[in-house]
């Protein structure tokens, strides 16, 4: 039986908790406490330390999603909840461009932290104002070889098609190390 960490990171209100949520096999160990500033009233809770869930893949491999906070004042969880991964997604509110450059930032951040291979989850593909995937690449500045993926986070079947991906850049990477 083989493991894989993956990190679901991006900014508050990007749709990590709820990717991990609709697609895991247990129930989510969930950090979230009740905002209290009116001014953050998004919504109504906010992770402070991480989300935890399980998927099952196969009788041989199981993925571990730790979702991190994505509030600059929980960034201290950041480092410690990528030490050990295979990988991340970078989940981005396709509706909200005010959040890009902090997505920008966080991705930054992640690719600091380990050079593994990561994707980015183009949340809320079902709004109306959200930016196409194609768009999304070039505002973040994402290289072409690295998979931009449109995604509703509340929907199982995107949520598996987005790790999935992942999953695809990260079994590449295994196999190109066993040859060499």
């Amino acid at each position: 039986m083989q493991t894989l960490k993956i990190v679901v990171t991006g900014p508050f209100s990007s749709g990590k908790t709820e990717l991990i949520q609709s697609i895991s096999e247990i129930d989510v160990v969930s950090t979230d406490r009740a905002i209290s500033q009116e001014a953050e009233r998004i919504k109504d809770a906010t992770t402070v330390a991480m989300d935890f869930g399980r998927i099952t893949i196969d009788e041989e491999l199981i993925l571990y999603l730790f979702g991190t906070p994505g509030q600059r004042r929980f960034d201290f969880m950041w480092e410690i909840l990528s030490e050990g991964m295979l990988g991340f997604v970078v989940m981005v509110d396709s509706s909200r461009p005010e959040t890009f450059r902090e997505a920008r930032r966080i991705l930054n951040t992640f690719k600091n932290y380990s050079p593994v291979p990561y994707i980015v989850a183009a949340n809320k593909q079902d709004m109306e104002d959200a930016w196409p995937a194609d768009d999304l690449r070039i505002v973040l500045k994402v290289s072409p070889d690295v998979k931009v993926v449109p995604c509703i986070a509340t929907e199982r079947g995107s949520v598996k098609e987005v790790l999935l991906e992942l999953l695809y850049s990260i079994l590449a990477i295994m196999d190109r190390d066993e040859t060499t």
